[in-house]
């Protein structure tokens, strides 16, 4: 059972934040400008103070932005992200000063509390690391005041933990690799858990496959699911029933329970399903039934692993 309304340290940083994190990524992408407004106010409405957004995750800072002016100063904080222009390839330095100017604008804020390098896989770690690159341009935002600490979000696990290993990041975001169906982030964990960092867990349902009690199992991480992940899926599906307890609620649980993640992302596009995902984050489960679900997991050839996208 997990407070969503309590305070937890965001590594070293010297912020909090709360167990649940708002993800804006499909309501950024979704075309719907009402029903993206509506989401984000039901996400303030319900006690959840810590939002996810991208300078790539189309209007979403724009939306994020048009909220936040509606409500009491200071009462919702945000985490984006530093992206390439929409179709461009440019992950320059120069590029990511724009990224970080165009998300002020945006958000409507002089400071941003947060920014990660998104999905960095997009280039090689040198350009990532060289002096005219995008994480150079990250640490001289933050010396000047401009940004309040620097992360990095992407897929790669492997990849992640050399940049984690620099020593220049204080917050990382990991998606789809700390799952009841994949737990290859589990040595970025550990390396993030050494270095005092904070963590964000996304995509605690895969997706899509791990929210659903019956019926069709859908995609995880963004493909249709394998017979192996479709087995597990069917197996955790029956622990789920025989504890009556939903796989939603074991899904978000995993992540929630674990020390070494400070918060969990969950995206939404409707009040109906944010408050589904409270309720979830709010089951009490029995402390045996992990063991039951580590068992359900599939062998590490069919998880993502360090290199998988």
């Amino acid at each position: 059972m997990t407070d969503i309304t309590a305070r937890r340290r965001v590594g070293a940083t010297g912020l909090t934040s709360g167990p649940v994190v708002f993800g804006t990524s499909g309501i950024g992408q979704g075309g719907d400008t009402q029903k993206a407004l509506s989401a984000l106010r039901a996400a303030a409405e319900a006690g959840l103070r810590d939002w996810d957004t991208s300078n790539g995750y189309g209007r979403a800072e724009e939306y994020v932005g048009r909220v936040l002016v509606e409500l009491p100063s200071g009462s919702i904080q945000v985490f984006t992200k530093a992206d390439p222009r929409n179709g461009s390839t440019d992950f320059s330095g120069a590029r990511v000063r724009e990224s970080v100017r165009e998300s002020r604008e945006r958000l409507g804020l002089d400071t941003l509390p947060v920014v990660h390098l998104h999905d960095p896989e997009r280039i090689t770690f040198d350009e990532a690391m060289a002096d005219d690159g995008p994480v150079r341009a990250l640490v001289a935002l933050r010396d000047e005041g401009v940004v309040g600490h620097i992360g990095v979000a992407g897929g790669p696990a492997g990849l992640l933990e050399r940049f984690v290993e620099t020593g220049e990041f204080e917050l990382l975001v990991t998606h789809n690799r700390y799952t009841l169906l994949d737990r290859s982030a589990d040595r970025l964990l550990d390396a993030c858990a050494e270095r005092g960092m904070g963590v964000f867990n996304a995509a605690p349902f895969g997706g899509g496959a791990l929210t659903t009690d019956e019926g069709p199992i859908g995609t995880y991480h963004y493909r249709p699911v394998s017979e192996v992940q479709k087995e597990a899926v069917l197996r955790i599906r029956e622990i789920a029933s025989a504890r009556s307890i939903p796989v939603g609620a074991l899904a978000l649980g995993l992540s929630l329970r674990d020390p070494r993640i400070t918060g969990t992302i969950v995206g939404s596009s409707s009040r109906a399903n944010i408050e589904r995902v409270i309720r979830w984050a709010s089951q009490s489960v029995p402390h045996d039934v992990w063991p039951e679900l580590d068992d359900a997991l599939p062998d590490p050839a069919h998880q993502l692993g360090p290199d998988g996208r």
